[in-house]
């Protein structure tokens, strides 16, 4: 299966002056854990995710003062809509992140994420995604890689 399969194709997108508080509510609105940062003066899209906001409120940020732009992943790593879902999945393991930005072209096409794997892996192979579980994966990226060694079709 392919990137393009699993995407969102209609992801949730913000500016970077953007209150933190009003993209939780979109994101909440939309349950969605991300949303892909447009900034015309930036290199490429970034993106804002709900870890984001929560580390934000951790450090006892005003939602309603801060903006997207401060707190945003710019380094982004972008997939595209051919690449395998292991090469996705690969690739969240490696960074060690949730969600990828699919780009076609240079533009935002999408948003994969994990759960959105998750999901295919289980229509997929219904019985064989619970192996890296029973193997002793206790972890997201345990799993993860538990699934990409066992070498399943996602």
């Amino acid at each position: 299966m392919q990137v393009h399969e699993g995407m969102s194709s209609s992801p949730l997108t913000v500016g970077p002056s953007h209150k933190l508080r009003d993209v939780a509510r979109l994101m909440s609105e939309r349950k969605v854990g991300a949303a892909i940062v447009m900034d015309p003066d930036a290199g490429g899209p970034g993106i804002i995710t709900e870890r984001d906001i929560l580390v934000s409120l951790g450090a006892g940020q005003d939602p309603d003062e801060e903006v997207v732009g401060e707190h945003l992943t710019r380094d982004v790593v972008y997939a595209a809509p051919d690449w395998s879902l292991e090469d996705a999945a690969a690739a969240m393991v490696r960074g060690g992140f949730r969600h990828l930005i699919v780009l076609d072209h240079g533009e935002a096409v999408g948003i994969l994420s994990v759960r959105d794997i998750v999901r295919l892996s289980v229509e997929a192979n219904p019985t064989d995604i619970a192996a890296p579980l029973r193997n002793g994966a206790t972890t997201r990226e345990e799993w993860l890689k538990g699934i990409a060694a066992s070498g399943l079709k996602l």
